[in-house]
C-alpha cells in the first residue's frame, strides 16, 4: 500500500482518510481502494501504543510512538526472516521435485527397456516352442 505523506498534492488516484492514533486525528492520503487497509493499520498502531502505555505508564507520547514503531519494525523484520526461510524451503522443494521427476523419467525409461527386452525374450521362447512342436 502506498501512502502519501504530503496531502497538499492530491491526485485523482488518491483519497483522503482520517485516522486516529494515540488520541490524535491525522488526515492521510492513500490510493483509491486502500482506505480500509490504512484504517486497519492505524488501528493496529493505536492499539500497540495503548498496550505500551498500559505496560509502561505515561512515559511521553513521542517515546511511546517510537517504541511502537520499533516493535512494528521488529515484527516486520521477523516476518521478512520467515519469508526468506520459506522462500529457501520452496526453492529446495522445487529442486527436490525436479530431481524426483528426472529419477521417475529415468526409471520409466529403464522399465520400458527391461519390459521390451523381456517381451523380446518371451517372443523368442514362444517362437522356439512353436518351431519345436511336432507336427500332428
Amino acid at each position: 500500500m502506498h501512502m502519501a505523506a504530503d496531502v497538499s498534492m492530491p491526485s485523482t488516484e488518491s483519497t483522503q482518510v482520517s485516522v486516529t492514533i494515540n488520541g490524535r486525528v491525522y488526515r492521510m492520503a492513500c490510493e483509491e481502494g486502500q482506505q480500509a487497509q490504512l484504517l486497519a493499520l492505524a488501528a493496529k498502531l493505536d492499539g500497540l501504543i495503548h498496550q505500551l502505555r498500559g505496560s509502561f505508564g505515561e512515559i511521553g507520547d513521542q517515546r511511546l510512538t517510537v517504541m511502537a514503531a520499533i516493535m512494528a519494525m521488529d515484527e516486520m523484520s521477523e516476518l521478512n526472516r520467515q519469508i526468506r526461510a520459506l522462500e529457501a524451503e520452496n526453492r529446495s522443494l522445487k529442486e527436490a521435485r525436479a530431481v524426483m521427476l528426472d529419477d521417475r523419467d529415468r526409471i520409466e525409461r529403464e522399465t520400458i527397456r527391461t519390459l521390451e527386452a523381456a517381451a523380446g525374450r518371451i517372443e523368442a521362447v514362444a517362437a522356439a516352442i512353436t518351431r519345436a512342436k511336432p507336427a500332428p
